[in-house]
């Protein structure tokens, strides 16, 4: 049986060559925004020795051709997410052929470079055996090159459109109103829907703030939008750092000052070590969903297009988490993400870093649910929007929350809902619910591991740590030492024990900060969720 062309193509392409084409694309950001800088300072010199209408007309000219220049920049980060998407579906659709090749080999099968699959001569098999496995490999092979196919038609649709609005034009103003605030993010998707592709370049540009943030807006152009801001997002930080330069009278205002500074420092280097991880060439790509770097600073990092992606993580840090920890944060997200790949090399996924709300820096402040009942709703809106933007089939969404994240993820469940799949818990101080079934999930998909190791599993309910407290001054200050029921925890059960109702995985002895360790057996548990399996 001869698979349709394209057999030999596919298994010759190169999708690292594709990524790099992308990035060499969006690298021409930085020569495009200092020509622009570069007609902006003439201008300014030209304002200062010349007047008269013959003076205006001319600055007006090049600060329309200074306008014309950076319109173009969201068109350069729309070819490399074209490209880069493609890369990605191309990977995918390789490891589809691979796997129908080792099915062949397998099946005593051959396929050859036409993609002609048939029974291998010097390896008999039963006949009434070989015609279905035939046919079986062959709808395989032809599978792989239909999705490759498929990449490849949207990729030259999406570059053909982009050659044509050059000589167009790249923007054009969109019709008067915008979604209400407190629009659903469905609603906000059938706006964007409407639009023209020249309509929202224009909103990318002129509009980022509004466009960046908004849920049920397809990540690529929201990614487009925050990388735009990016440069200004870092220049708020760095003027927060200039006011904390200045000279201060000793004492109290000196020691706040500094402790403050250090902080911003440290939110620097995160923003930095992020914007290197947004500008890696290599896959998966980094899409940028969210950055703000007032207070503590917060951030939404995509690994890989959620929109495109058949299964799709959502990962919630815990207590500590700012701007500054956001990379090594991605990083966690992306260790379940190549296990994924490992795993499912013929599937697309991506992950997200979801650092939106205000976590807790102290002891004090993750003792109270206050911060995760305020990040509840735009949790549950952003998980709709996720929903509302993607394109295809629906995804598997799993939203997965370590430490006071994991208390984060159980109250926007519980009292909002959330759009997944599957909920998943590691080194939980409880959940906020008595039971997994209040967390509105279908059965048999919240999940749940501690380490054995875990200083979790010491967490006491405030109550709890109230009376040891008053008895440790007492006779009766040894019993403070028992504890009468092991499952009770900060926030309510411990969601690993048989009792709560969900499903447990292993974890090894990693701590309470280990369950993303190469070796640990939770990687692999949490990537198998991911998948579904």
């Amino acid at each position: 049986m001869t698979a349709p062309a394209g057999y030999a193509p596919l298994w010759r392409a190169d999708p690292a060559r594709w990524s790099a084409t992308g990035t060499a694309w969006r690298g021409l950001d930085g020569p495009l925004r200092q020509r622009a800088a570069g007609l902006a300072g003439r201008a300014a010199a030209l304002r200062r020795g010349w007047s008269g209408g013959s003076a205006t007309a001319a600055s007006a000219r090049l600060g329309g051709l200074r306008e014309a220049l950076l319109d173009g920049l969201p068109a350069l980060l729309e070819a490399d997410q074209a490209v880069a998407e493609f890369a990605a579906r191309l990977a995918v659709a390789k490891a589809r052929l691979a796997a129908a090749v080792a099915h062949a080999d397998a099946g005593g099968l051959l396929v050859d470079r036409m993609g002609t699959v048939r029974p291998d001569p010097g390896r008999p098999r039963p006949t009434q055996r070989t015609g279905p496995a035939v046919v079986q490999v062959a709808a395989e092979v032809r599978g792989a090159l239909a999705l490759a196919g498929a990449a490849d038609r949207e990729a030259a649709a999406r570059l053909a459109e982009l050659a044509s609005a050059a000589a167009t034009g790249w923007v054009s103003v969109p019709p008067a109103g915008r979604p209400a605030p407190g629009a659903g993010p469905a609603e906000v998707n059938r706006w964007w829907a409407g639009l023209t592709p020249a309509e929202r370049r224009w909103l990318v540009r002129y509009e980022p703030a509004r466009v960046g943030r908004l849920d049920g807006v397809p990540v690529a152009a929201r990614d487009r939008a925050n990388r735009l801001l990016l440069a200004q997002r870092r220049q708020e930080l760095a003027d927060r750092r200039a006011l904390l330069l200045r000279p201060v009278p000793p004492g109290p205002a000196e020691l706040a000052r500094t402790a403050r500074l250090v902080r911003v420092d440290a939110a620097l280097r995160g923003l930095d070590a992020l914007g290197g991880r947004l500008a890696a060439p290599g896959p998966p790509r980094a899409y940028l969903l969210g950055l703000d770097p007032a207070g503590d600073g917060r951030a939404v990092v995509a690994l890989g297009n959620p929109d495109r992606a058949g299964a799709v993580l959502t990962y919630v840090p815990g207590m500590g988490s700012d701007l500054a920890d956001a990379p090594g944060e991605l990083g966690r997200a992306d260790r379940v993400l190549g296990r994924c790949a490992a795993l499912a090399p013929d599937r697309e996924t991506a992950a997200v870093l979801w650092l939106d709300y205000d976590a807790p820096d102290f002891l004090p402040e993750a003792s109270g649910t206050r911060l995760a009942g305020e990040a509840g709703p735009a949790l549950h809106r952003f998980q709709e929007g996720l929903r509302a933007s993607h394109e295809g089939p629906p995804a598997r969404q799993t939203v997965l929350g370590h430490s006071y994240g994991s208390l984060v993820v159980g109250v926007a469940a519980r009292d909002q809902g959330l759009d997944a799949d599957a909920l998943v818990f590691v080194g939980s101080p409880g959940v906020g619910v008595d039971h997994a079934a209040a967390l509105r999930m279908p059965p048999g998909q919240v999940w749940s591991a501690t380490a054995p190791d875990d200083v979790i599993r010491l967490t006491r309910p405030p109550g709890e740590l109230a009376g040891r407290a008053l008895l440790a001054g007492t006779p009766l200050g040894p019993l403070a030492a028992l504890r009468p029921d092991d499952h009770e925890l900060w926030f309510g059960p411990d969601p690993s024990d048989p009792r709560f109702g969900g499903r447990r995985f292993p974890s090894g002895r990693y701590g309470h900060t280990g369950y993303w360790e190469p070796g640990n057996p939770a990687l692999d548990g949490m990537a198998r969720i991911v998948l579904g399996r």
